[in-house]
């Protein structure tokens, strides 16, 4: 009888032989038809390899390049790379399974495995004509639910490092990951001020000032918690410092705000007369920092020209005045009423996943062909009442997960800090959804999986 080394070292062999004949026709098709991606399968070929040989190197290397994708959205780099992602955790979990090696998960992975298998339901009921729109939104429909299917692989694969790299040295691995969009940050911030062109926002190798905003703001709560238990302090304190200017530069009131709550809740468990002042006065160095520009200064006008902050302007006034007076804040509650208003036709299954999106226009939900930028509103026009329930119930059992993972870990131990960290980050991109579209921001939750899924491993055992 074969050991489980045995069948694995039988198995492999096969595997890599069908895969060496797939890229070989897939090469001779790419070479006349996109030679782009023939330059991108050849690159995936050592990728693979050393999937198989080099795992845990393999895996860190392809989380720390996900930061610089999203600068080629136009060619679909992205949305291969996680494709391509998805196959080799799934080929490899066979691989697992065929040799008969355990396979790492916990409670939460399975629990997330259902909600995405719940979130199938959108795409069948568009095939079988059950939503408010017709079957040709089957594609943005399967694309949506491709998209959380790779956040399920990502927290999967990462779960198999667990008993083979402590989650310190893979956090701090991670860091890895800021260099490429924070030079180029850095880039487009110099641009900016040697052209004297104030109100430009600043993306890193992101799609938009806002996916940046958030992927600094994980980034920056690692740091707090790396700043809270390491013996050397001055390094990550000038990083803490980078990662804020470039937070400011992005533009983003709603980041702001999340900045804010996530600093008042980190400091609760540790809530002290002069934690609170510092984190008082961190938010408002930041506000002014921002506010004391012409473009922060302009927003800052926006914001009093809304139903929240002027009295003389109702929800009705400010649709009008929507169309006309390039106001933002006002744009949102239009567009948030238009959907609405869209959704009541469909009300309990909504419209399909992606459907939000406004593209293509044949089929807008609003006049507006954008996002939703409210990711409740989103989840209701898409899911209906079933969507939107669904929806707020996954948020509010990660935040128990993280609860309950604070209190089981050791008191004063950084397992235990980094749960409240993520806890925090949690609570400020829950209130960040209110006004744009967090949901959206893929790279953001690459990164939140991967952190995620390491702060409930043993961290003692690992020791």
């Amino acid at each position: 009888m074969l050991t489980n080394q045995g069948r694995h070292s039988s198995v492999l062999p096969l595997l890599i032989g069908f895969v060496g004949v797939g890229v070989g026709i897939v090469a001779g098709y790419l070479a006349g038809a996109k030679p782009l991606y023939l330059c991108l399968a050849l690159v995936a070929i050592p990728v693979v390899i050393l999937f198989f040989t080099r795992f845990e190197q393999a895996v860190l290397g392809l989380l720390i390049l996900r930061s610089s994708l999203d600068v080629f959205s136009a060619q679909q780099i992205p949305a291969a790379f996680a494709i391509a992602l998805d196959i080799l955790t799934l080929v490899y979990v066979a691989i697992k399974l065929l040799t008969h090696q355990p396979i790492q998960t916990d409670w939460f992975w399975w629990f997330f495995a259902g909600w995405v298998m719940l979130q199938g339901i959108w795409p069948i009921l568009c095939i079988l004509g059950g939503l408010g729109l017709g079957a040709f939104t089957l594609l943005d429909n399967i694309r949506e639910w491709t998209r959380l299917f790779s956040w399920l692989m990502v927290y999967l694969l990462v779960m198999q490092l667990r008993e083979r790299l402590h989650p310190e040295k893979i956090i701090s691995l991670l860091f890895i990951s800021l260099i490429p969009p924070v030079i180029l940050g850095l880039m487009q911030q110099l641009s900016s001020l040697l052209s004297d062109t104030d109100g430009v926002r600043i993306h890193g190798t992101f799609a938009h000032a806002n996916n940046f905003v958030l992927y600094l703001l994980l980034f920056i709560a690692l740091t707090c918690w790396k700043l809270r238990w390491a013996k050397q302090h001055w390094y990550w304190i000038l990083l803490l410092g980078l990662l804020a200017n470039l937070y400011v530069a992005t533009g983003a009131v709603f980041g702001l705000v999340m900045l804010a709550t996530f600093l008042l809740t980190s400091i609760l468990p540790n809530l002290k007369l002069s934690n609170a002042i510092a984190g008082v006065i961190v938010i408002v160095v930041l506000a002014a920092l921002f506010f004391s520009t012409d473009y922060g200064r302009e927003r800052l006008n926006q914001i009093m020209q809304t139903p929240l902050l002027n009295s003389d302007i109702d929800i009705s006034r400010a649709i009008v005045l929507s169309n006309s007076d390039f106001n933002s804040f006002n744009w949102r509650i239009s567009q948030w009423h238009y959907l609405l208003q869209s959704w009541q036709n469909s009300p309990l299954f909504g419209y399909g996943l992606g459907t939000s999106n406004g593209f293509p226009n044949y089929y807008s939900l609003s006049p507006y062909p954008v996002p939703a930028h409210n990711d409740y509103v989103r989840a209701l026009v898409e899911g209906g009442i079933v969507g939107l329930v669904t929806f707020i119930i996954f948020i509010g059992i990660q935040g128990i997960h993280l609860i309950k993972l604070f209190w089981r870990a050791p008191h004063e131990s950084n397992q235990r800090d980094l749960c409240w960290s993520l806890l925090a980050v949690l609570l400020a991109t829950t209130v960040g959804m209110l006004t744009d579209n967090i949901w959206s921001g893929t790279a953001f939750y690459f990164y939140w999986w991967t952190t995620y899924a390491i702060a409930g491993w043993n961290w003692n055992e690992l020791q």
